[in-house]
């Protein structure tokens, strides 16, 4: 197989630096810290995409290269869009990539009693008020990039005013949107984070951890650095877009009675052609039932990933190879695939399945007579044995292996032509056979008992066919998966972008008998075809498969003329 220039996934962690890493280094040389403390921070009102895959791998694999720790925290402060089921699935996901945080598992409820005593010594400094303004007018009043804003009617009330006003917003005094505590910094600054910010809302709705203790919920700019402290966290490492809330964190951190300062650093967050990083565009997926929740395997979630066969191993290998920079790009979706053919390719168990069946009846072998042949299980790895694959007189082989006028170099069967089935014999084409429609139903053909082995008399047969016997072949249904989006970037139009064809099923494929053992979370290459795995609705009754990966790498091939 061709090469790619970096990483693969049997490789060590990095032993490059990147500039994370130089800052680190550098943090730990000067003596700042005697040890990193990193975190992974979900919001969990969403599976996890690949995106947030990346940013596990890196702050895990931080931890791990410099004998620090990595915390799982949950930053569960919006409940009405909150639900176990992405808690749940999150630490799915975390552990399927290879990573444990145990005992360091937190949410930012467990700070809410905190969160809301640094409020109250925010009001005290009087750097915190109290907000009546309606929504829409904070907006009107915070001004635009290129206008200042305005100071809010409400800003010059007293710390007395304040305080009693923040503990009835939490009593439940007030409606929802009635009012907001803000941070008193600058409404004319430039950066418009910064042009008092909310950090309170009053939001009545049922908290999955605390039930309907609290109507009032801080703002993640403003929980999250007090978090990120109270932790003990030595680096918060988050995504480019949030560069220009790094001032807020530090100013939250400047003005509370807190010892712990963590540095903020950004990096680039992962893009991938033909597909998106927003849960807000995966979740109107999921509700306008275009795919068949967080987990069909064409969604970019991690969810979708694993039942759609990618070895974990691939992604952080992925993961790895790409690195972390502080400029964004879009990575080529092949770039991904070429990790998951590599793993696969180690590890996938071969069987032949014939997804477009078309019958072959070998008419000089006897019709009762059952011959089996030994095929490997892995080339790869010849420690995973043999199989035996049954041959009888009656075939199938891919619709599209046969053609009744051959192109030029068209090296599979057609009339008059000799290929050789794989592990077993050559057969040559004799007469084909047609329904009314003119359909072809039935190829006609004969044998050479003598091309057992791989001596043919001197003549050369190029093609190698897959097959499955008819009289014992199990019938499966493939589904077969193509890119989420009709194009590599979307245009943020939800119907418009997502692709028809991105799902097609097979229910007329057909598998040889060996296939019956498989497992969910088993791999197979289908020979020839390409890399499948069985779905969790599959049954001994009705096994399903899913296709992980084509056999063609187009990323390893660009990479090898890019590199000539």
């Amino acid at each position: 197989m061709d090469a790619v220039p970096s990483q693969t996934a049997t490789q060590s962690p990095e032993t490059s630096l990147d500039f994370i890493r130089e800052i680190i280094e550098a943090d730990l040389a000067a003596g700042k810290h005697a040890r990193i403390v990193v975190r992974f921070p979900p919001e969990p009102n969403g599976y996890l995409h690949i995106g947030h895959g990346k940013a596990i791998c890196l702050n895990f694999r931080l931890a791990e290269q410099y004998g620090g720790r990595c915390h799982l925290r949950f930053d569960d402060t919006n409940p009405a869009k909150e639900e176990v089921e992405f808690v749940e699935s999150i630490q799915d996901d975390v552990r399927w990539l290879g990573f444990e945080w145990e005992p360091h598992l937190y949410f930012a409820s467990d700070y809410f009693e905190k969160l809301y005593e640094y409020a109250i010594e925010l009001i005290q400094k009087g750097l915190a008020y109290v907000d009546s303004l309606s929504q829409e007018d904070v907006r009107e009043y915070r001004g635009t990039p290129t206008t200042p804003g305005r100071n809010s009617p409400y800003r010059d009330r007293s710390v007395t005013e304040n305080l009693e006003l923040f503990k009835q917003m939490r009593s439940g005094a007030f409606a929802d949107g009635a009012c907001v505590l803000r941070a008193k910094i600058d409404m004319a600054s430039p950066n418009l984070l910064l042009r008092d910010p909310v950090l309170y809302r009053i939001k009545r709705a049922h908290h999955v951890r605390t039930a309907d203790t609290w109507c009032i919920y801080p703002m993640y700019d403003y929980a999250h650095p007090i978090s990120d402290a109270l932790e003990g966290i030595t680096h918060s490492i988050c995504t480019l877009e949030y560069e220009d809330h790094r001032p807020l964190y530090d100013w939250v951190l400047d003005n509370i009675s807190i010892d712990c300062h963590p540095r903020q650093i950004e990096f680039a967050r992962l893009n991938l052609t033909y597909t998106v990083m927003s849960k807000r565009f995966l979740r109107q997926l999921v509700d306008a039932k275009l795919v068949t929740g967080w987990d069909d395997p064409r969604m970019p979630t991690l969810a979708g990933m694993r039942r759609r066969g990618y070895p974990p191993a691939a992604i952080r290998a992925f993961c790895q190879a790409i690195g972390v920079t502080k400029a964004n790009s879009v990575c080529d979706f092949g770039q991904l695939e070429y990790y998951i053919r590599q793993e696969l390719n180690q590890k996938a168990t071969r069987r032949m399945v014939v997804l477009d069946p078309i019958k072959v009846v070998i008419e000089n072998y006897p019709e009762d007579e059952v011959e089996w042949f030994t095929g490997d299980n892995n080339p790869e790895n010849p420690a995973d044995g043999t199989r035996e694959i049954p041959f009888s007189r009656t075939l199938y082989i891919e619709r599209d292996d046969f053609r009744e006028v051959a192109p030029k170099k068209f090296f599979r069967l057609s009339v008059g032509s000799e290929v050789r089935l794989k592990h077993a014999y050559c057969i040559t084409c004799r007469e084909v056979v047609k329904d009314e429609a003119g359909e072809i139903i039935e190829l006609r053909c004969v044998y050479d008992p003598h091309s057992r082995g791989q001596t043919l008399d001197g003549r050369v047969v190029k093609g190698t066919l897959h097959w499955v016997s008819a009289a014992h072949a199990v019938p499966i249904e493939a589904r077969i998966y193509d890119h989420l989006l009709r194009q590599p970037v979307s245009t943020g139009d939800l119907h418009a972008d997502f692709n028809p064809e991105s799902l097609k099923v097979l229910h007329a494929a057909l598998a040889e008998p060996a296939i019956a053992y498989a497992g969910v979370g088993d791999a197979f290459q289908f020979l020839r075809i390409g890399y499948f795995t069985p779905d969790p609705d599959s049954t001994p009754q009705k096994p399903v498969f899913n296709r992980s990966a084509t056999l063609k790498d187009t990323w390893a091939k660009l990479e090898k003329r890019l590199n000539q």
